[in-house]
């Protein structure tokens, strides 16, 4: 736990249950994008059911603060990299350094999985967001387009681990 924010950070435990409330720190952390991306978030697609199937698959990571989530972030374990997605925080709680602590947890999961690198991707009009992982080391490794889009609408940043 670090003490300067009081927030813990920890894997979701197999027994976890809180799935309405991990959704709903999504969708609050998600909501800024709202009439800025274009398409909208898949963050308006998910509901319990696909998260819970979305832990199944990926690990994932929980901020907890006085028993409350703040955050979490998701890890996709693919041949040569983990895939990070996902990453939220509670609106209240952002710029304390809590996304940055997930992303540790991504990095070391990674790490003790023997990965050369973790990638993600962020919406092309999420400058913020693009300066923010290029802080934390991610480079931009290529710009796609979602289905029937014609311009690129998506980066992909990668951090290639040490």
């Amino acid at each position: 736990m670090n003490q300067s924010t009081g927030v813990s950070i920890m894997q979701l435990p197999l027994d976890f249950e809180c799935w309405d409330d991990v959704l709903a720190l999504i969708r609050r952390a998600f909501a800024s994008m709202d009439g800025i991306i274009d398409p909208p978030s898949s963050a308006h697609l998910l509901t319990v059911e696909s998260l819970r199937d979305k832990a199944r698959q990926e690990t994932g990571f929980l901020a907890m603060k006085d028993g409350r989530i703040v955050g979490c972030v998701f890890v996709l374990e693919r041949a040569d990299d983990l895939y990070v997605g996902k990453l939220a925080v509670e609106p209240d709680f952002q710029g304390q350094g809590i996304g940055r602590r997930l992303m540790w947890a991504a990095e070391n999961s990674a790490r003790s999985r023997n990965k050369a690198a973790i990638e993600l991707q962020m919406r092309i009009e999420l400058t913020g967001n693009h300066a923010a992982f290029a802080r934390l080391g991610f480079r931009e490794a290529e710009r796609t387009a979602h289905k029937g889009y014609d311009r690129p609408t998506s980066i992909t940043m990668r951090k290639v681990l040490s």
